[in-house]
């Protein structure tokens, strides 16, 4: 299942803008970058009513895996543990979250992945 649409984010200028004003943590599998919600780039969008809550975006490489089927999986691995962790995730700070997977051999070690996305998660403060 993918993360709601509220939870996603997307459109070059909110990268350019998480690349220019984030905050980096770094793991062995992945990287994370964040930085304060600026709900102004994504007017461009249309949206109407976005909120200022967390918004995640996840980065899989092509260097990760070749296959776009391996991707996807991890991807969705990901966004499984967002939801069913939603609880602990502090919700309505107003910050945008990019994960960047590094290059590596983890698509069949879902225990290794998700530790260290957990981790990530309670180093950045996102995890109450």
């Amino acid at each position: 299942m993918a993360l709601p649409y509220d939870m996603r984010l997307k459109g070059h200028r909110a990268f350019n803008y998480i690349h220019k004003n984030s905050k980096k943590y770094h793991g062995k599998l992945m990287t994370f970058k964040l930085a304060k919600s600026n709900p102004e780039i994504l007017s461009s969008h249309k949206l109407k009513n976005t909120s200022n809550n967390l918004k995640i975006a996840i980065a899989i490489s092509k260097k990760v895996s070749k296959k776009a089927v391996e991707r996807n999986k991890i991807r969705r691995i990901l966004q499984e543990w967002v939801l069913s962790n939603n609880k602990k995730i502090d919700n309505h700070k107003p910050y945008w979250l990019l994960v960047n997977l590094k290059i590596g051999d983890f698509c069949n070690d879902k225990k290794r992945l998700l530790e260290e996305f957990q981790n990530l998660m309670f180093k950045s403060r996102l995890i109450k």
